[in-house]
């Protein structure tokens, strides 16, 4: 049985072409990518170790192995942090752990009333499973029509992998996809990214699990959004971490003047409003 590590190396291994890192196209094969042999010496480990890795026989490499790897791969410092993450856990996966269950929806008085400062601006505080836990009436206002805050408890992975509108609302559905999928493995807890995955993939299919366990890193550039009133939005964001919580603040910010208006228009003010388009 594999793991959340070995899988990450392996799909990255085939995303890679041999050529683009100097090394000789070994011609057809009925794998992608780097062979074992070609990613084992750029690293500086056995083949036979870098199998067991891949194949989860090996959960606890060391920090030297893992920064070989990474090097080996050419990883990006998010991808790096990634590999991090998933050796930790790999490396866990065999110690007992409570059961599956939601994470905690609580917010801090201070984190709410940080997001209340933060009026007329678009934020909202959530968690890497997508739960929506507090929002600003501006994030309603560009929201409003989508469906995304329809539930007593909206979730926007949820909302994006099973409501149809999302794929209308999304300009760039795909991109979006893969940016939820790839949170859930930095979930408040193992346990509440069990219970959630569990939760969606029957009901979410192919497009979610897919993505889940391609493990690709997002880069999370502007958020194009299609608003059912025939706005076209371009807004930029700004996410602050609340590791002690396990949450984030993500502020939505203008990227153009057409989308501060169109923002102004959405939440019933007049024009050259508090929230500004970015210089």
């Amino acid at each position: 049985m594999g793991t959340p590590l070995g899988d990450f190396i392996r799909a990255k291994r085939d995303s890679i072409q041999p050529r683009s890192l100097g090394l000789p196209d070994h011609g057809r094969r009925r794998a992608p990518g780097l062979r074992r042999s070609d990613l084992a010496g750029r690293a500086g480990i056995s083949v036979e170790y870098l199998t067991r890795l891949e194949q989860g026989r090996d959960r606890n490499p060391s920090v030297a192995v893992v920064n070989a790897v990474a090097d080996a791969l050419s990883l990006s410092p998010s991808e790096r942090g990634h590999l991090r993450y998933l050796t930790k856990i790999s490396g866990g996966e065999c110690t007992a752990h409570a059961e599956p269950a939601p994470p905690a929806r609580e917010i801090r008085p201070p984190v709410l009333e940080t997001l209340r400062l933060l009026e007329p601006g678009i934020a909202m505080v959530t968690n890497r499973l997508g739960d929506v836990l507090a929002r600003t009436s501006a994030y309603e206002s560009v929201t409003s029509g989508t469906g995304l805050l329809d539930a007593d408890s909206p979730n926007l992975t949820r909302y994006v992998f099973t409501d149809p509108r999302a794929r209308t609302f999304f300009a760039d559905w795909e991109e979006i996809a893969d940016e939820q999928a790839f949170d859930l493995w930095h979930a408040p807890s193992v346990e509440s990214s069990e219970w959630f995955t569990a939760e969606l993939a029957p009901v979410a299919g192919a497009e979610f699990t897919r993505r889940l366990h391609a493990h690709a890193v997002p880069r999370r550039g502007p958020l194009r959004l299609n608003h059912p009133s025939g706005c076209e939005l371009r807004l930029l964001r700004e996410t602050l971490d609340l590791s002690a919580d396990s949450q984030q603040l993500v502020v939505l910010l203008p990227l153009d003047e057409a989308t501060a208006r169109a923002v102004d228009r959405l939440r019933g003010l007049p024009p050259h409003g508090r929230l500004r388009a970015l210089s």
